[in-house]
This record gives structure tokens, C-alpha cells and sequence, in this order.
């Protein structure tokens, strides 16, 4: 498995996941946040030729920035849930706006109270927002699912879904291809001592499992209900399950680089191999 901060090898069986956007709640600046990056969720996630996406908080401008020139795209965007911090991209997300690209936009936490569109639609209103879902001339469709379910979005790519433990819901990911896989949970709540068991079912055996690590040990009892978890409950959960590679993700925003460097360092002792995400991190299984 190799680390590395240059781009994607292209075609083939490549399989990699880039990270664009590493932070929780809201968006963060400044000196003292710029090795791992201030930008909420967004991550991309590469199957030979194909692309698939997972949320669009601040990060996906740069994503869109860098493939705006390779109309026509024909890629799925799949979302954990859509709370603001994930979804507040979607309008700067340059290539929603072009009229040679096509978009599947898909989730699992929605249906059948609501579903996607109407809750994007709903964020690109007056007078949160001065235009409207249909401004974008792409073509987006929308697919809402129950989590549990496995897609298929692309020959060869198989997206396997469970429920996760958070505030209005939301979803965690497996991405299945050519025999090896990368987990995708982000925004999710432990029980301490009680191992969740839908995550150890997705999980079991992964490649790369990106998750939640919003808090530590010590500060998650005065945050229980927040809807977030610790990188020491995603070592617990990866040991368990027999995970290569543990990637602690979706930083929190009072966690600048300093502190960062002590979890990092703290987590390798504890589970060498295990990294913190960091803007413009590439992985491969």
C-alpha cells in the first residue's frame, strides 16, 4: 500500500482515493491549519477510468477547479448525509455548470420523508441562496436509496451501504473493485464499549477504512449526542474487523496543525500504518 502526494495513475485497475476536503463542521483557515488543510468533506475516489465522489463540502471547488477542463464528465457523486458542512460546495462545484456533463447523485438517508433533490433544491433558495438547483446545465439525477442496500453504479464497481449512527442519518460506504476495497464512514456516534455493529459488517476485512475521528477519547464524553466519534474508537473498530490501512478523518475545526501532529503521532504508535487524512493525501490499497 503506498502513500503519496502526487495525482491519480490513470486507466487500468488503478483504484485510489484522493482527499480534498478533511474537516467537520465548518471550514477553517489560517497558518496554523495548513498542513492538513481547512476544507469540510469532499473525497474522490478512483476506479481505473471511472470517478466516484463522496460529499461536496468546501473541498469540491478544487475538485471541480481541476477536472472543469475534461468535459464531457460522466461521474456519480454519492453523499453521507446532507448536512450543511457536506453539502455546501454543491453550488461552486464549477462543473455541475456545464451542459456536456452528466451527473448520478445518489442517497441513502432521505427516503421516503424527503429525497435529495428537494432538500439541495431547498438549500438553493432566497434567501439562503440568490439562484435556484436549475441554474446548473449539466445533467444531474437524483437516486435515493435506503442504506443497507448495495449499488452498482459502473461495471466492476460494487457500493456496498449501511446506516450510521447521527443526527438525521446518514451513511457509510464500501467500494468494491477489482478485489480490493476503501471504506468511506464519516459522521457517525459510538457507544463506548458496544462496537458498532453495521460498521464491523461493512468494514470486515477492508483495504482502507476513512473514519470519523471528530474527537479524542478524552474530550467525546462531553460531546456524546454530537453525532461523532474518536480515531481511538476507529482503531478499535479497524483491529477488530482486520482493516489494512485506518485513515482518521473529518477533523475537527478547533484542531489546528500542532494539534493534529500529537493525534497523528499518537496514532501511529498505537496502530502503525494508520495516517490522518490531509488535503491532497492519495492513497492506494
Amino acid at each position: 500500500m503506498t502513500l503519496t502526494q502526487a495525482g491519480h495513475r490513470n486507466g487500468g485497475d488503478d483504484f485510489s482515493v484522493r482527499f480534498w476536503g478533511v474537516r467537520g463542521s465548518i471550514a477553517c483557515s489560517g497558518p496554523c491549519n495548513v498542513r492538513y488543510g481547512g476544507n469540510t468533506s469532499a473525497v474522490e475516489i478512483r476506479c481505473g477510468s471511472q470517478r466516484l465522489l463522496f460529499d461536496a463540502g468546501t473541498g469540491v471547488r478544487y475538485l471541480g477547479d481541476e477536472i472543469k477542463g475534461e468535459a464531457p464528465l460522466d461521474l456519480d457523486i454519492f453523499f453521507s448525509h446532507t448536512h450543511y458542512d457536506h453539502v455546501c460546495g454543491v453550488p461552486f462545484f464549477g462543473p455541475f455548470y456545464d451542459p456536456r456533463n452528466r451527473f448520478r447523485v445518489f442517497a441513502g438517508h432521505l427516503a421516503p420523508a424527503l429525497s435529495l433533490r428537494e432538500v439541495l433544491c431547498g438549500m438553493m433558495q432566497p434567501p439562503l441562496f440568490p439562484v435556484p438547483l436549475e441554474v446548473f446545465k449539466a445533467e444531474l439525477t437524483f437516486h435515493d436509496f435506503a442504506a443497507g442496500e448495495t449499488l452498482y453504479p459502473r461495471p466492476g464497481i460494487a457500493v456496498r451501504t449501511a446506516p450510521l449512527n447521527h443526527p438525521n442519518g446518514a451513511t457509510g460506504y464500501r467500494i468494491e473493485y477489482a478485489g480490493r476495497s476503501i471504506c468511506y464512514l464519516t459522521d457517525t456516534e459510538h457507544v463506548i464499549g458496544r462496537p458498532d455493529g453495521n460498521i464491523l459488517g461493512l468494514i470486515q476485512g477492508a483495504d482502507i477504512v476513512i473514519y470519523d475521528a471528530m474527537y479524542t477519547d478524552e474530550t467525546y464524553p462531553a460531546k456524546v449526542g454530537w453525532g461523532h466519534s474518536t480515531w481511538q474508537e476507529g482503531v478499535r473498530l479497524c483491529d477488530l474487523a482486520g482493516v489494512g490501512r485506518f485513515v482518521a478523518f473529518h477533523h475537527d475545526p478547533e484542531h489546528d496543525d500542532a494539534t493534529l501532529d500529537r493525534i497523528a503521532a499518537e496514532l501511529t504508535a498505537r496502530r502503525p500504518g494508520s495516517v490522518l487524512a490531509r488535503e491532497g493525501m492519495v492513497l492506494r490499497p
